[in-house]
């Protein structure tokens, strides 16, 4: 991308999410993780730049994604929540790692708290999943800890199947709650984000909050041909 480019389209989030802002939506949400573009520059492995967008460090591969989010942060003004969905995965690569400890996780995302961001949405292929060595705490734990940002976790909640295992023909049955609740409650994270398990049941949450586990759809690809 051209410097003219990255101009238009830090521009282009402002707008947008001033648009949100005069909607009445209650919060806007910057996607910057997955591999799509903004998680592309913080990636070593595509972000080979030799300008002010690039670098060595994950905090210089970072400037772009807290441009963008100043840019919104100035178009919506201090009382509109701004969250960053986030990612060590990438659609290419799941196995990728932009931070590799704690220190990193710090280093990536403090550029984007000092631009704005009031919350980080957390995804994971398996919620579950510690994200370091010698700790049980999973992504949306650890970006809690080093920002002191409040964090969602998502990836998998109440199914037993990963996303992407389900593309290769795996069907994904429904799980108890239980541990996910439990982590919440000692304050591991803040909200919890649920995706394919509201897609095969409309009537998940109603059953979820009357515990009628048993009750719950599986999801697999027949429920996606119909809601996609």
């Amino acid at each position: 991308m051209s410097e003219e480019a990255i101009a238009d389209v830090i521009a282009a989030y402002g707008r947008a999410a001033a648009a949100a802002l005069t909607l009445g939506f209650d919060a806007v949400e910057i996607h910057a993780a997955h591999g799509f573009l903004l998680d592309q520059f913080f990636w070593s492995e595509t972000n080979r730049r030799r300008d002010r967008w690039g670098g060595a460090l994950i905090s210089e591969r970072a400037r772009f994604a807290a441009a963008v989010i100043h840019e919104v942060r100035t178009s919506v003004g201090h009382d509109l929540p701004v969250l960053a969905r986030i990612s060590q995965w990438k659609e290419q690569d799941y196995g990728a790692r932009l931070a590799s400890n704690p220190e990193e996780l710090r280093a990536w995302l403090q550029p984007l708290v000092d631009a704005g961001v009031d919350c980080f949405h957390c995804s994971q292929r398996r919620w579950w999943e510690a994200q370091f060595d010698g700790s049980d705490l999973n992504l949306a734990g650890w970006v809690k800890k080093v920002t002191g940002k409040p964090t969602i976790t998502v990836g998998s909640v109440g199914l037993d199947v990963d996303v992407m295992s389900f593309f290769n023909g795996a069907a994904a049955t429904p799980t108890s709650l239980g541990a996910v609740e439990e982590r919440l409650g000692r304050g591991e994270f803040d909200l919890i984000a649920v995706g394919r398990a509201l897609l095969a049941d409309p009537q998940w949450v109603l059953k979820v909050a009357d515990a009628r586990y048993q009750d719950l759809k599986p999801f697999n690809k027949s429920v996606t041909s119909v809601v996609w």
